[in-house]
């Protein structure tokens, strides 16, 4: 009896969640909206009930959030990642109207599909099975215009790239994502005001807004070179411009108290339809919290069935090991079955696989204990340093904790197989950024990650009770998580010293082009080392260019450093800055990331700066050195215990 009342129960939550998404008997279709088309969900699939919570949901709540509500539904794999806002030139009730018709459009228009992107002309409604929010989109929706021209282009152009990209920096700063402002315009012949609006959507920090909003004011030169009037759309940000028209920018409404209980007054037929879309959204949390809570269930049996199989199969080989014992004193990460750690990457399948480096694969996967995507290190069985960069991960980067370093969460080794479970980094590695060919990392958020980057240095050389050589500085252990905030990872090759200890003879670590060379020839290690490393990493920053440079006058192939160096020399610096970001860059930033990488790269380890002398600099904390107009040729010999050969080096990017 109790399934088929379940079943009646679901069948009318689907009637009244249809009914409720067009109460107000009108539609809005988003203009050329983006529609998934892979993996669609079925019309009686968990996914589309948790959708259709999600869109009784997003609409009264982004109203109550003075236009804007990023929320989910459901639990993962079925989980669905929603958001709402408004367009900050629509007024309140084109606002109002959009968001709670929005969804009805978006059904008709993108049936079944798991991931959609529609912009109206008033708000954007998003969802998608994946996690989006804080993580800009840089795509553009539509461009809008008025079809009058001026006759000197060149003019409002600088006109209005200065009041864009001044309203660009306050957007990004502002607690409601938006800026809007006027400045006199000559058009024509004649003196009008040119009026400004740059705004992002409230889930995104600072740098995301920035770096969204710096795309598309560069889109709007292109696409609306000469117009009286333009702007384009997208899913994350909007930038727009009128000359003589007001924008008509409609500030939202402050958060309204609830009236007391004993005025309550006859509900129009307005709020009738949002009492409607309320209790859809009631009905679908209260019986999506039964189905999750019978999946938990059946899940926690077979769950329980399966550990203790492990168990049973694994104990020995667990009891046998001395790792066993030394790291289970630790405090912080936790030891994961393999078994949890196979069901959580699907028995670690290639589809799965984030990639593959030196020493194994890195697997993404979803740890349904702690309800947490994490990233899976396997290390390679074939991998003669293995075992001992395993050890070194988790002795180490187990005791280290700072915002700047990817966080182990825990680790696995039974038989022959070692494991290491991360924190997922959504933007992968610094490296896959850097040499994308679909998009360009901006200026804001390459200094961001340099800035980063030394932060967390500092806390590796300086902070901790000891100092941590990581020795492996290079982009591809520079990890980006959701929001591009810098993360240094990869700690298998890291040693610890005692701070003020003299540099100690060490097997050869690290990889070519990123290895002081004087560590090369001698064997020895110091955190000056790491400190050369991180001059190179601040120059491949700044550059786009990896450390092995193309010399086009010579045809011969050189160092970045001395690439860089030679400009320097020139008098040109900022012609070494990457070619592909033109020159949107801060002058003053980018010399002074370029000074600095080429003084921490300095061929003499005794004339480089600590890092947090570099970090002081790049801060402006500190004034820029002054280096000599020609690279200096170092002067270091090896010691008779240094025997260098091409197997001591780790593996490349």
């Amino acid at each position: 009896m109790a399934p088929r009342r379940l079943l009646l129960l679901l069948l009318l939550l689907l009637a009244v969640a249809d009914v409720a998404v067009e109460a107000e008997g009108q539609t809005y279709f988003p203009l050329y909206p983006y529609c998934s088309t892979t993996d669609n969900y079925a019309e009686d699939s968990q996914y589309r009930f948790n959708l259709l919570a999600l869109f009784g949901d997003l609409p009264w709540r982004a109203i109550s959030n003075r236009g804007f509500y990023a929320g989910t539904a459901g639990e993962a794999p079925d989980e669905v990642f929603g958001l709402m806002g408004c367009y900050a030139d629509s007024s309140w009730t084109a606002c109002h109207d959009c968001l709670y018709t929005a969804a009805a459009g978006i059904q008709l228009s993108c049936r079944y599909s798991r991931e959609m992107k529609g912009a109206y002309d008033a708000c954007i409604l998003r969802y998608s099975n994946r996690a989006f929010v804080s993580v800009a989109d840089l795509s553009i929706a539509f461009n809008t215009s008025l079809d009058s021209h001026v006759a000197d282009p060149a003019s409002m152009n600088a006109t209005r790239w200065d009041l864009i990209t001044r309203l660009a920096w306050e957007a990004s700063r502002s607690p409601l994502r938006f800026a809007n402002g006027s400045v006199p315009c000559m058009v024509n012949g004649a003196s009008q005001m040119m009026h400004g609006l740059a705004q992002c959507t409230r889930d995104l920090n600072a740098s995301e807004c920035s770096r969204c909003l710096t795309e598309f004011v560069a889109a709007l030169s292109d696409v609306r070179p000469d117009n009286i009037k333009g702007g384009v759309k997208g899913y994350s940000c909007y930038v727009a411009y009128s000359i003589g028209e007001d924008l008509k920018i409609t500030i939202p409404p402050p958060l309204a108290q609830p009236p007391p209980a004993e005025e309550a007054t006859p509900l129009s037929s307005h709020q009738t339809g949002t009492r409607t879309q309320l209790m859809a959204g009631a009905y679908a949390s209260s019986v999506a919290m039964v189905i999750i809570t019978m999946n938990l269930l059946i899940w926690f049996f077979i769950r329980r069935r399966l550990n203790r199989m492990a168990r049973e199969e694994k104990v020995d080989a667990f009891d046998n090991d001395p790792l066993e014992d030394d790291f289970e004193k630790r405090t912080g990460p936790k030891r994961f079955l393999y078994s949890d750690l196979a069901i959580a990457t699907d028995n670690f399948s290639d589809e799965k696989k984030l990639g593959e480096g030196g020493f194994g694969s890195v697997y993404k996967g979803f740890l349904k204990e702690l309800k947490v995507e994490v990233a899976i290190k396997k290390v390679s069985k074939s991998s003669k340093q293995g075992r001992k960069e395993y050890i070194s991960e988790v002795k180490i980067i187990s005791q280290l904790r700072h915002r700047n370093l990817v966080q182990l969460i825990g680790w696995c080794h039974c038989g022959d197989e070692l494991l290491l479970v991360y924190d997922i980094m959504l933007n992968g590695s610094l490296d896959t950024h850097l040499y994308s060919s679909n998009t360009i990392l901006s200026w804001p958020l390459r200094h961001e990650i340099v800035l980063d980057l030394g932060s967390a240095l500092v806390y590796l050389h300086r902070d901790w009770e000891q100092c941590v050589l990581h020795r492996d500085i290079k982009p591809s252990n520079i990890m980006l998580d959701a929001s591009f905030h810098a993360k240094l990872g990869d700690f298998g090759l890291a040693r610890l010293v005692d701070h003020g200890r003299a540099p100690y003879t060490t097997g050869l670590a690290g990889t070519l082009g990123y290895m002081d060379p004087e560590c090369m020839v001698t064997g020895k290690t110091s955190a000056e080392s790491d400190v050369y490393s991180f001059g190179v990493v601040l120059l491949e920053i700044a550059c786009g260019k990896q450390p092995a440079v193309a010399c086009e006058e010579t045809k011969d192939v050189i160092h970045l450093v001395q690439w860089v160096w030679d400009s320097l020399g020139g008098g040109r610096i900022l012609d070494a800055a990457d070619v592909r970001l033109g020159t949107v860059f801060h002058d003053r930033e980018m010399e002074c990331v370029m000074v600095v990488g080429l003084w921490c790269a300095h061929p003499d380890l005794n004339l480089r700066p600590s890092i947090k002398q570099a970090v002081n600099v790049l801060r402006f904390e500190a004034p820029l050195p002054n280096l000599p107009a020609k690279m200096p040729v170092a002067t270091f010999k090896p010691t008779s215990d240094s025997i260098i050969s091409a197997s001591q080096l780790s593996g490349g990017r």
